[in-house]
C-alpha cells in the first residue's frame, strides 16, 4: 500500500512539472541588466566584423530542422541540472529564475549564444589554465560570457572594461595598467590572471561561491549590506531581494550559462566560428611605435584582424614606451614581419609622425585613414554600433574620426566615416538591393512593408526615406513591434 502511494505521489509530481513546463520560468524583461549587456555587445558591431561561419549540418546529430527551437518539460530540465550539480562545487539549482535565463540564451538570443560557442575555443583554454593555476573551479570560465559576451574590448555604461569587466579602481588594485594608449583590462592574459586573483580573494572572504559571484558583480560592500538587511542570512537566495537589481539576475544567469554551454546542441544551437579562429598566432616584441595601418598595409592583414588579436591597444596604435610592448600576429605573418621589420617601421605617413609627436606630448592621437570620407547624417533611432556595422568599421574608429568622447548622438549630426572603398561599394550595392526588395505596397492611404526573416525595426526604418522607428510604432499600435512575425504587414508612412 505504501509503495503504491509513493508511485502515485511521484506520478502526480511529474505530471505537475510537465503541466507547468511552459510557464514555470520568470519572464526576463527588456530592461533586464543581463539582457541589456548582451544587446549592447550585439549593437557594438564587434561580432559582425569577425565574419562568423557555421557547419550546422555536420554538428546537428539530433535531426532538428535548421530553425527549430526545442521545448523541454520541467522534469527534463531538473534531471540535467542534477547532473551538472553533481559534478560542480557550485550549487547549480533548478528554479524559475534560472530557467528564465536559460530561455534568454536558448531562445531569445540564441544567435549570439552560437557566436559565443564559436569564440569559446579561443578563450576557454586561457581561462582554464589560469583557473587551474589558482585552484579555482573551472566553471568560472563561463563568467566572461555574462560579463562581456567574450568581447575583450567590451565597455559597459559605467566604464567596466574587458572580458572580465574590471572597473578602473579594481583593475588598478590587481595590477592592470590603463593609459591613453593601452588598457590592460582588455589584455586577455593579464585580465584573466587578475580576475582569478580577485575571485580567489572574494571566495576567501565569504567561503561561498554564490556570494563571491554576487560580490564580483556589485562589490563586497553591497553584499555585506544585503546580509545585514536580511537579518544576517548568508545564502544568496535568501539575500537576493536585498541586492542591487543587476546582481539579482547575475547568479541565475551564471547558472543558466553553465547549463546552456553543456546542453547547447540539445537546444539546436551550434558554434558559429569566426574566420580568424583558423589562424595559429604568436607574439613578437617591438622596438618602436607602430600603427595598425602600417602593419595592415605591409603584411596585407585586415585591420579588424589586428584589432581582434591585439585588444589591449586603444587607438590602433602601439606606443614605444621603452618597455617590451608586444604584437600578436598569425604565425604565417611572423616571418614576414621579422624579415621586413625595418621597412615596416620606416613606412610612416605624415599622420604617423603626428601620432609620434602626440604620444611624446601625452596627447590623444587621431584616427584618420586615406581617401575621402563618407558623410553620414544621424537619423532617429541611430546608434554608433549600428552605423559601424553598416560601414564595416569599429565604434572606436568612428569616435576617433569624429573626436567623440561619448556614445551619444544627435539627430542631424554629421559623422565622417573613412570606410574602405570595397566596403563602401558593398554597402551601396546592398542598399540598392534592399530598396529593390522593399518595393512597398500601398492601399492608397499608407505604404506597407512585409516582415521578412532577419528584419527589425531599425533596418526597416532605414529602408524608407524619412521614416523613423517611432513613426512605425505609432502607425502599428496593434502589433507587437518588439517581436516581429514573418509575413506581418507594417504601415510605414502615409501616402502623399
Amino acid at each position: 500500500m505504501k509503495f503504491k502511494f509513493l508511485v502515485i505521489l511521484f506520478l502526480a509530481v511529474a505530471i505537475n512539472c510537465i503541466a507547468q513546463s511552459k510557464d514555470s520560468s520568470i519572464t526576463i524583461l527588456d530592461d533586464d541588466p543581463v539582457l541589456a549587456a548582451i544587446d549592447s555587445m550585439m549593437a557594438s558591431g564587434y561580432f559582425e566584423s569577425l565574419g562568423f561561419n557555421d557547419n550546422v549540418d555536420e554538428l546537428n546529430t539530433n535531426g532538428y530542422a535548421k530553425d527549430s527551437v526545442p521545448v523541454f518539460d520541467s522534469l527534463t530540465y531538473a534531471k540535467r541540472f542534477e547532473i551538472l550539480n553533481a559534478n560542480s562545487p557550485f550549487s547549480i539549482v533548478y528554479n524559475s529564475y534560472v530557467v528564465g535565463y536559460v530561455n534568454l540564451y536558448a531562445k531569445r538570443r540564441r544567435r549570439i549564444t552560437a557566436k559565443m560557442l564559436g569564440l569559446a575555443p579561443m578563450y576557454f583554454p586561457i581561462f582554464e589554465e589560469n583557473l587551474d593555476k589558482y585552484g579555482l573551479p573551472l566553471e568560472l570560465k563561463y563568467l566572461p560570457i555574462i560579463e562581456s559576451a567574450l568581447n575583450p574590448k567590451a565597455k559597459s555604461r559605467v566604464g567596466a572594461t574587458g572580458l572580465w569587466q574590471f572597473m578602473y579602481p579594481t583593475g588598478k588594485m590587481f595590477g592592470l595598467t590603463v593609459t591613453s594608449y593601452y588598457d590592460e583590462r582588455s589584455d586577455v592574459y593579464k585580465s584573466t590572471d587578475a580576475a582569478c586573483r580577485y575571485l580567489k580573494y572574494l571566495h576567501k572572504m565569504y567561503d561561498d561561491w554564490d556570494l563571491a559571484l554576487a560580490a564580483y558583480n556589485c562589490g563586497p560592500g553591497n553584499v555585506n549590506k544585503a546580509i545585514r538587511r536580511s537579518g544576517g542570512k548568508t545564502s544568496y537566495w535568501e539575500i537576493r531581494n536585498y541586492l542591487p537589481r543587476e546582481t539579482r539576475g547575475y547568479v541565475p544567469a551564471f547558472l543558466a550559462v553553465n547549463y546552456i554551454m553543456a546542453y547547447a546542441s540539445e537546444h539546436n544551437i551550434y558554434p558559429k566560428t569566426p574566420d580568424i579562429s583558423c589562424f595559429k598566432v604568436d607574439t613578437i616584441g617591438l622596438s618602436d611605435h607602430l600603427s595598425f595601418a602600417q602593419i595592415s598595409e605591409y603584411l596585407d592583414i585586415p585591420i579588424e584582424y589586428i584589432e581582434f588579436l591585439n585588444p589591449t591597444y586603444k587607438q590602433n596604435f602601439i606606443p614605444n614606451t621603452g618597455e617590451a610592448n608586444t604584437l600578436c600576429l598569425p604565425v604565417g605573418k611572423i616571418g614576414d614581419f621579422l624579415t621586413n621589420e625595418k621597412a615596416i617601421y620606416a613606412l610612416k605617413t605624415e599622420q604617423d609622425k603626428k601620432d609620434s609627436i602626440a604620444f611624446a606630448q601625452n596627447k590623444p592621437i587621431s584616427s584618420t585613414k586615406k581617401g575621402g570620407a563618407i558623410v553620414y547624417r544621424v537619423r532617429s533611432g541611430d546608434n554608433l554600433g549600428a552605423i559601424a556595422q553598416r560601414y564595416h568599421c569599429r565604434v572606436s574608429q568612428i569616435k576617433g574620426w569624429n573626436n567623440l568622447y561619448s556614445d551619444r548622438l544627435s539627430i542631424g549630426q554629421k559623422l565622417y566615416i573613412y570606410a574602405k572603398p570595397s566596403y563602401a561599394v558593398q554597402n551601396k550595392k546592398k542598399a540598392q538591393v534592399d530598396a529593390q526588395k522593399a518595393k512597398p505596397k500601398s492601399d492608397g492611404k499608407y505604404l506597407y512593408h512585409t516582415v521578412k526573416s532577419g528584419d527589425n525595426l531599425w533596418d526597416i526604418a532605414n529602408k524608407y526615406e524619412g521614416v523613423s522607428i517611432e513613426q512605425i510604432q505609432k502607425l502599428n499600435k496593434a502589433i507587437d513591434t518588439k517581436k516581429l512575425k514573418l509575413g506581418t504587414k507594417l504601415r510605414i508612412k502615409a501616402v502623399g
